[in-house]
């Protein structure tokens, strides 16, 4: 049995999650970390854009302003998401070894074998998509992560459980992805609709067929730490894992600081990309 550093970090601003999960990307790319399961929530809510998109065309930021959330931009790929009412992961791995074959595809299914368990677990009908793409997600599909599952992404009745997305350096990765508890479909369509663009109503019947939550379905509805707990079962079932409970350590805390100051905590790097 393998064994992980598991990292529980309190809600924090986006710009210190964004931070944390590259500074730890970095430590296990130089062999100074085992792998890392970090589990995280976010405070306030936060938006994050995925590494190539740029914010005035993905999200508005009026509305944002408006709500106090937060703007922050991944170095990951992928489109926007609300962080929110939500359980955040973080796989941080080598590419190769232990349970990962190496092949960016054959790493998003080993790690969603556990989420499908997990869902599988609550009775929510959970499926693996095959492939990346599909049809009626409309227009706001361009910006919305959920409106578009990737490969080996879940998906129950057709809408998208899951978002995940995944950033390779120095012989290692990091897989960050979310688990949406529960969601507020007329504020993720202010927030994620520049202005001047779909029909509201149009985009709103686009999220409410294309975007799940696990208390659209679970019922009573689920709490956050009873989701946690199992989320950590299923993984450490799944992967075959001794999960060791662990902090940051100080030279991770002070890269993940230096990172805030040149990167996640500056709006030229969150909304130009530069």
């Amino acid at each position: 049995m393998r064994r992980w550093r598991l990292i529980r970090t309190p809600p924090r601003s986006g710009a210190w999650n964004m931070a944390v999960d590259e500074a730890l990307l970095e430590a296990v790319a130089a062999g100074l970390s085992a792998p890392v399961l970090r589990l995280y929530r976010w405070r306030p809510a936060a938006v994050s854009l995925g590494y190539g998109q740029r914010g005035p065309r993905q999200v508005n930021l009026a509305a944002c302003r408006r709500h106090g959330i937060d703007v922050v931009r991944r170095i990951t790929g992928g489109r926007a998401v609300l962080h929110d009412r939500e359980l955040t992961y973080a796989v941080v791995a080598p590419e190769q070894g232990g349970p990962f074959p190496g092949g960016i595809l054959e790493n998003y299914r080993v790690i969603s074998g556990p989420l499908l368990a997990l869902f599988n677990h609550l009775g929510i009908d959970g499926r693996l998509v095959p492939g990346k793409t599909r049809a009626g997600a409309g227009p706001l599909a361009s910006s919305v992560c959920f409106t578009a599952p990737s490969s080996y992404e879940i998906l129950c009745e057709g809408r998208k459980l899951t978002g995940g997305a995944q950033k390779r350096q120095g012989g290692a990765f990091l897989q960050h992805g979310s688990l949406p508890l529960d969601l507020d479909l007329e504020l993720l369509w202010e927030l994620l609709h520049p202005e001047g663009g779909q029909d509201r109503a149009a985009g709103l019947t686009a999220l409410e067929h294309s975007v799940g939550w696990i208390n659209r379905w679970y019922h009573p509805t689920l709490d956050i730490a009873t989701l946690e707990a199992l989320f950590l079962e299923m993984f450490a079932a799944g992967l075959d894992l001794q999960l060791v409970a662990d902090e940051l350590t100080p030279v991770e805390m002070q890269r993940a600081d230096a990172l805030i100051a040149e990167r996640y905590g500056r709006d030229s790097w969150n909304l130009a990309g530069r």
